[in-house]
């Protein structure tokens, strides 16, 4: 029996489970996300130092361009989930992107090596200011500054569908490689900033900037010629037409008919052949939007839908104030990972007794450690035993999962803001600095927080939407990591000018000159309260949502697979 909407590499239905998919082809995938993330995640923690360093920026302006680079990756993934879910494949998508990102690396890599197209180094024995990047290599940086985003932000949407898209979630025998898939996937994110981390910063730092961004190209090449390796097992979806058009049509059919009555026999409403992927029945909620498939006579375009165009609309709104309340939980986690590594350089980084110091840059290693550490004992070990205690497929739900990370940010934000105390405290009395070590509690929640609401954000989008909309489902998570970034910049700004004056200072909370002068600590406090009020928000939101399939059923299917197999 053929599997719906998905193709083998030469267009035939996939008919073969065992020839096409699986564990083995979501590994080509796997080696893909690592090597794009070596490149990425280093560039995207050390751009502000090639910045104000190299490029001569302010440090106002190199922050910002740093965050938005950030955002413009995230928002950039919505590009290539349109396309692939409208009109190209997913895998000839990610080997359209790849390039672009691949050229905007080479790009910066000329601007770094080439003396004349940047500024030149500062003259500390000279009066003169230091020249500022303007002009043409201005214009050159910020080209090769967004054509990366363009690139990786699509490859990473794509990616994360076309690996599930290798699993048949409706097959009980291949549900439970799915669910590892998306933890291995955000495993392999971080492995690949973790190998990024030493080698590529060290490089940055040693060899020069320009070498750097040459090895990020080759390691993105690297991962499209192996990704490349897997075609003839992957299983492709078939494009459905542009979803964005579909969903639109519902809206403006649904008002041209906003004072129609429903009929009180349902089968008069239009079910036509929905996507041709996937066929979904009627629900119950947001009836306003059924009137868009009853057929009334009119004949103008987007006059009349399907029933599965309008449930594709139903599960938008389903989904939308779960979107919302995840974008303000993740707020905080940015702030706070920027904000410990500061901590971290005002604290004492040596290794014990050996008087090595541990550079503050690669205290960003400590939370990749402990989220790799983490997936992996979540995968292995909790989701078994969950399994079999809450008898969901997952071990726990999608939300329920989310739900744990957002706890672990509450608790992350506290115990940074009570260490804080504790650094302030210690310094006012010409204490020895506090140990480095003392951050390891909040490094370990910063990873425990990611692999839950991170992996769960993903699962769910993907799982939930519709079958001509899962690379926009994954693509909607990073766009929640894109949004909270930007709001965290503005929540410094309010915070800052709110706080203005207090205290005895005229600077605000986070203006002081060095991190003593200013009041972490409160920062922390009123961040942790923000959390907890959108960890409330959320959890209203995740318990009035309906799934479309209930977790325990899937489990109740591959029992009773087990039993048939056996």
């Amino acid at each position: 029996m053929d599997l719906p909407g998905l193709l083998d590499w030469r267009g035939h239905p996939v008919i073969n489970k065992k020839r096409h998919g699986g564990v083995k082809a979501s590994m080509f995938i796997h080696v893909l996300i690592v090597m794009a993330n070596i490149s990425n995640v280093s560039l995207i923690l050390n751009l502000v130092s090639y910045l104000h360093g190299t490029m001569h920026m302010g440090v106002k302006d190199a922050s910002t361009t740093s965050t938005n680079f950030f955002g413009a990756i995230c928002f950039f993934s919505f590009l290539g989930a349109f396309i692939s879910d409208s009109y190209v494949m997913r895998f000839y998508t990610i080997i359209a992107f790849a390039p672009i990102e691949i050229m905007g690396y080479l790009l910066l890599a000329c601007q770094a090596y080439i003396p004349s197209l940047h500024p030149p180094p500062c003259d500390i024995l000279s009066n003169h200011p230091t020249s500022a990047l303007r002009g043409r290599n201005l214009s050159l940086l910020t080209l090769g500054l967004y054509l990366i985003p363009v690139g990786e932000g699509s490859v990473r949407a794509c990616a994360a569908a076309l690996g599930g898209d290798q699993f048949d979630g409706e097959d009980p025998a291949e549900l439970h490689a799915k669910i590892s898939f998306f933890n291995w996937f955000a495993f392999s994110i971080s492995l690949g900033g973790f190998i990024g981390l030493i080698f590529l910063v060290r490089v940055q730092d040693n060899e020069g900037w320009g070498l750097s961004f040459a090895l990020a190209a080759i390691m993105v090449f690297v991962g499209m010629v192996v990704v490349s390796c897997g075609l003839p097992l992957y299983r492709h979806r078939r494009p459905t037409g542009s979803p964005l058009t579909r969903i639109f049509q519902v809206f403006i059919a649904a008002f041209r008919k906003r004072k129609l009555s429903l009929p009180e026999n349902l089968m008069e409403m239009h079910d036509g052949t929905g996507t041709r992927v996937e066929f979904m029945e009627r629900t119950p909620d947001f009836r306003f939007l059924d009137k868009a498939a009853v057929d009334d006579g009119d004949k103008r375009a987007w006059s009349l839908c399907t029933v599965t165009q309008v449930e594709e609309a139903k599960i938008i709104l389903r989904m939308l104030p779960i979107f919302l309340s995840s974008v303000l939980g993740n707020v905080p986690i940015p702030l706070l990972l920027a904000l410990t590594v500061q901590q971290g350089a005002t604290m004492d980084t040596r290794l014990g007794g050996t008087g090595t110091r541990i550079p503050p840059a690669s205290l960003f290693i400590v939370p990749i450690v402990f989220q790799m550490l983490i997936l992996v004992a979540y995968d292995r070990a909790f989701v078994p035993w969950l399994r079999r205690a809450t008898g969901y497929a997952g071990g726990v739900t999608h939300l329920q999962r989310v739900a744990v990370g957002f706890v672990s940010s509450v608790m992350a934000l506290a115990t940074a803001a009570v260490v804080e105390g504790r650094r302030r405290r210690r310094r006012s009395v010409a204490a020895p600095p506090m140990s480095v070590f003392w951050l390891t509690p909040q490094f370990f929640l910063l990873g425990l927080m990611d692999v839950t609401s991170f992996v769960g954000l993903l699962e769910f989008f993907y799982s939930e939407a519709s079958a001509g909309t899962k690379s926009i489902g994954g693509a909607i998570v990073f766009c929640i990591l894109g949004a909270s970034s930007w709001l965290g910049s503005l929540l410094i700004q309010v915070v800052n000018h709110a706080t203005a004056g207090r205290h005895g200072g005229s600077h605000g909370w986070l203006d002081g000159a060095s991190l003593n002068a200013s009041r972490l600590d409160l920062f922390y406090w009123l961040l942790a309260t923000f959390a907890l009020v959108s960890l409330f928000l959320y959890l209203l939101c995740a318990w009035r949502y309906a799934y479309r399939h209930d977790p325990k059923k899937q489990l109740q299917g591959v029992a009773a697979c087990s039993i048939n197999m056996s």
